[in-house]
């Protein structure tokens, strides 16, 4: 028969999981099936059988909680869950599980850690940018930048990058999803442990430095959260069939226990119980709160509100997945409206970032996969003749809600295009790193940097990173000095997206006219503009011919001289460019409903960027 090692005594804080203080630890969870649950670890006094050593805890109706004044911070841990038809007597019909809110880990499988929130962050004088003037870097924390050689890389790699990226100019850096997971290496997309972060990446004290350093450099941290679904991997050891109950051959009180478990990625959680919205809210406030991020990019929030099934298949609503983005949104907007939560719906629905009041989802923006399949279609049509003028007209003026220029996120790729395939490949599979992938990757970049929404750029294009990305293939950092001019182009670009130089304010502004289609040119040009004026007033000319145009004839808002800010025909990005373009003056009268008109130089394939 086991031995109890100690007496049940009272919890003492608030809170799920487990909770230190000075003298012990407050442990607390949710299993409404139990008929009795204890806690036991390496606390116990017998470190080599937890079974020795239980501590029993009691109950309220649905959850069990109490104290144990021996547990201490960094002490290992696990539930044992006694079903009705369980005997104290039998450990072989205990269910051993993990804490679903364990805030620290051994692993995705292993035991859960007692965490406490001992970081002193710095003073900062920090705020997040105006979500105008945001460039978003996407980034994988374990295939940045490993060193040494070694498989999975770390936060400490990406902190010694954040001067290389603050340099870049962007100032946001969204993180792929970094909670445990029960693989060696991953994307990040089969979370086992909401609460815990992975091992391999780092300790939460780390990952509480790397957003210190990020935010004293003037760079904003988002993190991606998965919430659409949970695993696959791991989950047996903590979520699956947590307490014992089940409808077989479902997955017990954390998930849906009839067909809406299932979807093409992993166990779906039960969003009707309020028990379980609780815990993915609570999630969403950690982040928030106690790693002080900010923003959330919610995973796949179509796979929330929509009965996906695995084949792809939508079965219909889910009403409370709306409402669990509802109160997600509400409690962001109540406490922290500046920062940012981003829907990854890719469902082109303006009722995402309306709000909630209105019955919207209430997130902030939504990412564009409109804007991603025109521009890149654009850019990777196979000849002259297939580009489609009209198609990136339409995704660079869209907006959502018919008012939310920066509702939306717009990228050339992503994660998810970057791991079937690098944009330079898209464009010239034969050729990734030769003249026709980098001209056109180019122009696609231009018109991201220009167009309105809120541009996010996936890690390596700044330098043409050609191979296709995995998780646990590293990013080639060689190719920043094989194509150093390319990524000065990006740099320059972002410049310019964020009014470095106090004279493109416009890129940041919410009005934009399309005032110039040329199908058969292939040539389109745009006016941005926020007030207007000089230092304001920006035009983009793109050309998506391999056909240059020495002087070609357009509109411009106003007489006098533009200047050429930015061509991306320059040869200094790359020596067999052509350096086709010149600053204007326009004074020719009216042209494309503007009341002025100018001549500006296009090299193949290629955007130039004037203001005054």
């Amino acid at each position: 028969m086991p031995l109890i090692f100690a007496a049940y005594q009272a919890a003492r804080q608030p809170g799920m999981g487990a909770i230190p203080d000075a003298q012990g630890s407050t442990f607390r969870v949710w299993a409404p099936n139990a008929a009795q649950v204890y806690v036991t670890g390496g606390f116990s006094g017998f470190p080599t059988d937890w079974t020795q050593g239980l501590v029993p805890l009691q109950s309220d109706g649905a959850t069990w909680s109490g104290y144990v004044s021996a547990a201490a911070t960094g002490d290992a841990y696990r539930f044992v869950i006694l079903c009705a038809s369980a005997s104290l007597d039998d450990a072989s019909t205990w269910l051993w599980k993990m804490d679903p809110y364990g805030r620290d880990a051994t692993s995705a499988t292993g035991n859960s850690l007692i965490a406490v929130d001992d970081y002193v962050w710095p003073v900062t004088t920090f705020q997040m940018p105006s979500w105008n003037e945001l460039v978003i870097y996407e980034l994988h924390i374990g295939s940045f930048d490993p060193q040494d050689g070694a498989q999975v890389g770390t936060l400490s790699d990406v902190m010694a990058k954040l001067a290389y990226l603050q340099d870049l100019g962007i100032n946001a850096i969204e993180v792929l999803p970094a909670a445990d997971f029960d693989t060696e290496t991953s994307m990040g997309y089969n979370t086992a442990l909401p609460f815990a972060l992975d091992s391999a990446y780092g300790t939460r004290h780390a990952l509480k430095q790397f957003i210190a350093q990020a935010h004293a450099l003037g760079i904003a941290v988002i993190m991606d959260v998965v919430y659409n679904h949970l695993g696959p991997q791991g989950l047996d050891a903590c979520l699956w069939r947590f307490d014992g109950w089940y409808l077989d051959p479902y997955s017990g009180i954390y998930f849906y226990n009839d067909s809406r478990a299932a979807t093409a990625f992993g166990e779906r959680p039960d969003f009707g119980r309020p028990e379980v919205r609780q815990y993915l809210r609570d999630n969403a406030t950690m982040w928030l709160h106690e790693f002080r991020v900010d923003g959330l990019r919610l995973d796949s929030t179509f796979n929330i509100r929509e009965d996906i099934d695995g084949q792809g298949v939508d079965r219909g609503p889910i009403a409370e997945g709306w409402e669990l983005l509802q109160w997600i949104a509400n409690e962001k907007n109540a406490a922290l409206p500046w920062k940012l939560a981003i829907a990854e719906d890719l469902q082109n629905n303006d009722w995402l970032t309306m709000t909630t009041g209105a019955g919207g989802a209430g997130c902030d923006a939504q990412w564009d996969s409109w804007f991603l399949s025109r521009l890149t279609g654009f850019v990777c049509a196979s000849s002259d003749q297939a580009r489609d003028l009209s198609a990136l007209g339409e995704a660079v003026g869209k907006s959502y809600c018919a008012q939310g220029m920066f509702q939306r996120i717009i990228y050339l790729e992503s994660h998810d295009q970057a791991d079937q395939a690098r944009l330079p490949m898209l464009i010239d599979g034969s050729d990734p790193s030769g003249y026709f992938a980098r001209k056109r990757s180019l122009l696609g970049a231009a018109v991201l940097m220009t167009a309105p929404g809120i541009p996010m750029l996936f890690m390596g294009a700044e330098f043409m990173a050609t191979t296709t990305w995995s998780d646990a293939t590293p990013l080639d950092w060689s190719l920043l000095t094989t194509f150093g001019g390319y990524h000065d182009a990006y740099r320059e670009l972002i410049r310019y997206r964020r009014d470095w130089y106090n004279n493109s304010r416009g890129l940041s502004g919410s009005n934009i006219n399309i005032f110039h289609y040329n199908h058969a040119a292939q040539v389109l040009a745009y006016h941005r503009w926020d007030a207007g004026g000089a230092g304001d007033d920006v035009v983009v000319v793109l050309n998506g011919s391999n056909q240059s145009y020495p002087s070609y004839a357009l509109g411009f808002p106003r007489g006098g001289t533009w200047w050429l800010r930015l061509n991306s025909d320059d040869r200094r990005w790359c020596s067999d460019f052509s350096s086709i373009g010149y600053d204007t003056s326009a004074g020719g009268g009216p042209m494309d409903g503007l009341g002025q008109s100018g001549n500006v130089g296009l090299g193949p394939y290629a955007a130039v960027i004037y203001s005054q």
